[in-house]
């Protein structure tokens, strides 16, 4: 029988926890796991292509990619970080503007307001590349996050606002690598995987989603995300940006 994500979630989650692999913040479950290695990991992620000729990347906010996000703001790329429900848009930071001391400290969540601007929705420019968190991903090029699917739908909610599809890089553990994970059209499609022992690049990436499915949104989740219902409302007017 096929497993489902949530039984994919949970079995990586608990394969994380009993075999030492996870790090702070404890438990792993119901989270996008920290890991051993993750500094690796972020050092091979930023030597891949999409990286490496990067200007503006958005990169998630979750504790296994701050590595990550320290290294791109080293490397002198504009990192772009996602308010919760995107209720604020996206927090910039922009390593010019950030002393070489403080970038580690600035791409921590808890330090990153004193260092970032706000940037709306509607101003952020293009950007060359996504990496998102995962709990498990395929060499397929499916993920799971940790259940809310908010990162599927900042992808979709770029799309709508007209970003062009970027590749979309992951930083994980080894043992988050699963043999197939059930896809969804609206999934986020992973490019290239970086563990603390190699990189792995798709070989042919699912297809992006070209926006949202408006019919698989509830009224729920609109609520708790306004821009959704603004872009609804931009949808329903005829107002779209190109």
């Amino acid at each position: 029988m096929t497993e489902t994500k949530a039984q994919i979630r949970t079995r990586v989650w608990d394969a994380l926890a009993e075999t030492g692999a996870a790090r702070f913040p404890f438990p792993p479950h119901g989270r996008i796991p920290n890991f051993a290695g993750a500094r690796q990991a972020a050092e091979r992620c930023l030597a891949l292509p999409p990286l490496a000729a990067a200007r503006r990347v958005k990169i998630n906010p979750d504790a296994p990619q701050l590595p990550l996000r320290a290294a791109a703001l080293d490397a002198g790329i504009v990192v772009y970080v996602p308010t919760p429900r995107l209720r604020g848009g996206f927090l910039e930071l922009d390593p010019a503007r950030i002393p070489a001391g403080e970038r580690r400290r600035a791409a921590s969540l808890s330090h990153m307001p004193r260092h970032a601007r706000p940037v709306a929705l509607d101003a952020l420019p293009e950007l060359d590349a996504i990496v998102a968190g995962s709990v498990a991903v395929s060499r397929l090029g499916h993920r799971c996050g940790k259940g809310e699917g908010y990162a599927d739908l900042e992808y979709a909610v770029l799309r709508e606002l007209g970003q062009r599809p970027v590749p979309v890089l992951t930083t994980v553990a080894e043992l988050q690598i699963v043999e197939s994970i059930p896809a969804d059209p609206l999934d986020l499609p992973l490019a290239f995987i970086a563990t603390p022992d190699r990189t792995l690049e798709v070989a042919s990436p699912p297809p992006p989603p070209a926006g949202l499915d408006w019919s698989r949104i509830s009224d729920a989740r609109i609520a708790e995300m306004p821009i959704l219902a603004e872009l609804r409302r931009r949808k329903d007017t005829g107002r779209h940006r190109t």
